[in-house]
C-alpha cells in the first residue's frame, strides 16, 4: 500500500474516496465541515434525515454527488466528542477501513488527522491511520493456490494541513515501519509449522539483515550451543527432526559504546506438547508458539526502517518440541547454561527451557535491560483474557516504561506480582528448581521460573498466549502483537 502526506485544499485533491468524520449531536469534524459546504450542505441533509447518527464506528458512503469533483465519500462516527479515546478513534479507523476495502475503489484521501483527541498528536493519529489500516487489509495468501479476492485499494492519502505537517511526516515513517513489522510478524505466525521452521526463521532473519546497513546476524547451530552448555535449550530440541537455532540480530543505531536493549522470543515453530502431548482440538494453533520469535523479527525490522538512534539486539531460541524416542521425558534432571538443574515436570512448559539458556546468553551483551515474550502460558488466557498481554519484572521503571508504551500504542499490559511466596511451588526434591509450580498462578511460577535466569541485569517478561492470535472462526490469525508496544517503547527510548 502507498501512503503519502497530502496538504493541498480537499477540493484539489485526486481521490476516489474522502474519508471525513462526524460526532454524535450533527457535530461536523472539520474536514467534514468544509465538504459539506461544498457539495450543498448534503452531510448535513442525511445527518437531519437520519441516516447516520454519528456513533462510534458507524459508517455511511455517498457515492453519488452530482455537478461535484468529488466522487464519494465516507461518513464515519466517532461518538460523542468529549468522550473519544484513543482506542475509540482506532475503533472508528478500523471500521473505516473495512468499508473501504470492499469498494471498487483505488485510492482513498483519509481526513481523521484533524478529529481531536486529548494527548494524542498529529503523529500519533498518522502513525494510527497507517497501523490500523494496514493491520485490516492484511490478507494471508501464502499457501492458498485459490486466491480470496483482495482489495483494489493502492494508495492511501493522508490529508493535513501545513502546520501539521512536520508531525505527520514522523508519523507517516513510523506508521509504515510499524506496519510492516506487523505484516511480517503475521505472515511468519500465520505460515503452517512444515513451512516455516527454525531454519527458516534464520533466512527470515538473515534477510532482514541484509536490508539494513547497521544490523548484523549470527545464527548458532546446535553444536554451538552444545559448547556454550545449553543444556535445557537442547532438551526441547532433541525430540524434532528439524535442528534448533539461536538467532541473534544485532542493530547498532547508537554509540559504540551504548548498552544495547535486548528483546528474546519464544520461537517455537511447532509445540506438540513433547511426551506430555497435547490435546487434538485446536493443536493447530500451536504454530503460532513462535509469535515471540517473529515479533522480536518484526520489531528489529521496524527499528531499523525508523533509523533509531539506539542499539537493539534481537534473541530467538527457536525449535519445535515433538513427541520422539530422544524427547524430555517427565521427572528428566537437564542443567541450564547458568549450571541450575531442571526438573522436567512436563515437556509441554518448554518454552522457559528454551528462554532461560537465551535470557542467560544475553548477558554477554551487557544490556541496559532485556525483554522476553512469549506465547508462554495458557494461564495467561484465564487470568486475563485476549485484551491486555502479561507483564512481568524485576525492575519497577522498566515495567512503568512498558506499561506508559503499551498506554501510547492501544496495545495493552497488565502487570502481574512474581512475589517469594510463589517461588516456593518450583521448588523440587531432584533439581535446583521444576520447569513448572502446579495449577495455581501458572502465569506468575512461569515468570519466577524466567526471573531465576535475570538476576543479574534489569528484566521484564510479556506473556502473549492471550494477544499474539486470535483462534478459531473467520477472524482467525495472527495479530502483530506486542509489535507496536515494543516499537513505541524503542521509541521513546530513542526520544529519551
Amino acid at each position: 500500500m502507498d501512503y503519502s502526506i497530502e496538504t493541498l485544499a480537499l477540493d484539489k485533491q485526486q481521490t476516489d474516496c474522502i474519508i471525513v468524520g462526524i460526532y454524535e449531536n450533527a457535530q461536523l469534524s472539520p474536514a467534514a465541515d468544509l465538504i459539506d459546504k461544498l457539495n450543498q450542505g448534503v452531510i448535513s441533509q442525511l445527518i437531519k434525515r437520519g441516516d447516520i447518527k454519528g456513533k462510534n464506528a458507524e459508517t455511511l458512503l455517498i457515492n453519488h454527488l452530482p455537478n461535484s469533483s468529488i466522487d464519494r465519500i465516507l461518513l464515519v462516527g466517532l461518538g460523542e466528542k468529549e468522550k473519544l479515546t484513543a482506542k475509540l478513534y482506532r475503533k472508528a479507523l478500523s471500521s473505516t477501513i473495512t468499508v473501504v476495502k470492499t469498494l471498487k475503489v483505488k485510492s482513498v484521501c483519509c481526513t481523521l488527522v484533524d478529529i481531536e483527541l486529548k494527548s494524542s498528536d498529529n503523529t500519533w493519529k498518522t502513525r494510527q491511520i497507517i497501523e490500523v489500516f494496514s493491520d485490516v487489509l492484511y490478507l494471508f495468501q501464502n499457501t492458498k493456490s485459490i486466491k480470496d479476492p483482495a482489495t483494489e485499494l493502492k494508495k492511501v492519502t493522508i490529508s493535513v494541513t501545513h502546520e501539521s505537517k512536520a508531525q505527520a511526516e514522523t508519523g507517516l515513517t513510523q506508521g509504515i515501519a510499524i506496519a510492516k513489522g506487523m505484516d511480517l510478524t503475521k505472515l511468519l505466525a500465520d505460515l503452517p509449522g512444515n513451512h516455516c521452521t527454525p531454519s527458516y526463521l534464520a533466512e527470515q532473519a538473515t534477510n532482514i539483515a541484509s536490508n539494513s546497513n547497521n544490523m548484523s546476524v549470527e545464527i548458532l547451530e546446535e553444536s554451538d550451543m552444545q559448547a556454550l552448555g545449553m543444556g535445557s535449550f537442547l532438551s526441547v530440541s532433541r525430540g524434532s527432526r528439524q535442528p534448533a537455532k539461536l538467532i541473534v540480530l544485532d542493530y547498532q543505531g547508537g554509540a559504540k559504546d551504548s548498552k544495547p536493549i535486548v528483546l528474546v522470543g519464544k520461537g517455537l515453530t511447532f509445540d506438540a506438547g513433547g511426551i506430555s502431548l497435547k490435546p487434538g482440538a485446536g493443536m493447530d494453533e500451536m504454530k503460532y508458539d513462535m509469535c515471540g520469535g517473529a515479533s522480536v523479527l518484526g520489531t528489529l525490522q521496524a527499528a531499523a526502517e525508523m533509523s533509531l538512534p539506539i542499539n537493539i539486539v534481537g534473541i530467538v531460541p527457536s525449535s519445535e518440541n515433538m513427541p520422539d524416542g530422544d524427547a524430555n521425558k517427565p521427572g528428566d534432571v537437564v542443567t541450564s547454561m547458568a549450571g541450575l538443574t531442571i526438573e522436567i515436570l512436563n515437556t509441554d512448559a518448554e518454552g522457559r527451557l528454551i528462554l532461560c539458556d537465551a535470557l542467560t546468553y544475553a548477558k554477554k551483551f551487557n544490556p541496559e535491560v532485556v525483554i522476553d515474550l512469549a506465547t508462554l502460558t495458557g494461564a495467561c488466557i484465564v487470568a486475563l483474557g485476549r485484551v491486555p498481554t502479561g507483564l512481568l519484572g524485576n525492575d519497577d521503571a522498566l515495567c512503568a516504561d512498558l506499561i506508559q508504551a503499551s498506554e501510547s500504542a492501544c496495545d495493552s499490559l497488565w502487570r502481574l506480582p512474581i512475589w517469594e511466596e510463589y517461588h516456593e511451588q518450583l521448588k523440587s526434591n531432584f533439581a535446583d528448581l521444576a520447569n513448572i509450580g502446579g495449577r495455581d498462578a501458572g502465569t506468575i511460577t512461569a515468570a519466577c521460573f524466567l526471573s531465576r535466569f535475570t538476576e543479574d541485569f534489569l528484566w521484564a517478561h510479556l506473556d502473549i498466549a492471550g494477544t499474539a492470535w486470535r483462534s478459531g472462526g473467520t477472524n482467525k490469525g495472527a495479530t502483530g502483537r506486542p509489535v507496536p508496544l515494543l516499537s513505541q517503547y524503542l521509541i521513546d527510548r530513542a526520544n529519551a
